[in-house]
């Protein structure tokens, strides 16, 4: 046979509820030292990330200006989307900003790619200056054009389909 166990003459309830609210208290202040914690960690970061972005880079490539005055430059225009007109009115807009049209055609073979702008050895900052008044995103040396059919243009830009 059981028999029921008699229990001390004290509330239970009253117990329990203590001990959860002493269990609040503590939560509480383990989430109150984990934030001050972590918080002085992401501080420390974020300083030395701002420091290190307001540092120099350590290897940088000298800047070299256009050293020919656009005026100077001489450019051809060759056509490589197969839209007829389109080297034409490219050549004009870049007359335009005061550059020199040496050549206007059709490029040796179609180009499925971007419009780019090609140079001539000793002639990248030209090329880029000329990029970036015509808005032309890609730039590169001179490839798969001989330099005698450029007419002694400095630069070309063959226009892509896209």
């Amino acid at each position: 046979m059981e028999h029921a166990v008699p229990f001390p003459d004290f509330r239970w309830r009253t117990a329990a509820i203590v001990a959860a609210g002493v269990a609040a208290l503590e939560l509480v202040g383990l989430i109150v030292v984990g934030t001050v914690a972590l918080g002085h960690t992401v501080t420390r970061h974020g300083a030395r990330a701002a420091v290190a972005s307001h540092q120099p880079p350590a290897v940088s490539k000298p800047v070299r200006h256009a050293a020919i005055p656009r005026t100077k430059t001489r450019i051809v225009v060759l056509n490589g989307n197969g839209q007829a007109g389109a080297a034409g009115a490219e050549a004009d807009a870049i007359r335009a900003r005061g550059y020199k049209i040496r050549a206007v055609g059709n490029a040796p073979r179609p180009s499925q790619g971007p419009t780019l702008v090609m140079y001539r050895p000793g002639f990248a900052a030209e090329a880029h200056r000329l990029a970036r008044d015509t808005g032309i995103g890609l730039v590169s040396a001179l490839d798969g054009l001989k330099p005698s059919s450029l007419r002694r243009a400095q630069l070309v830009i063959v226009l892509g389909a896209s």
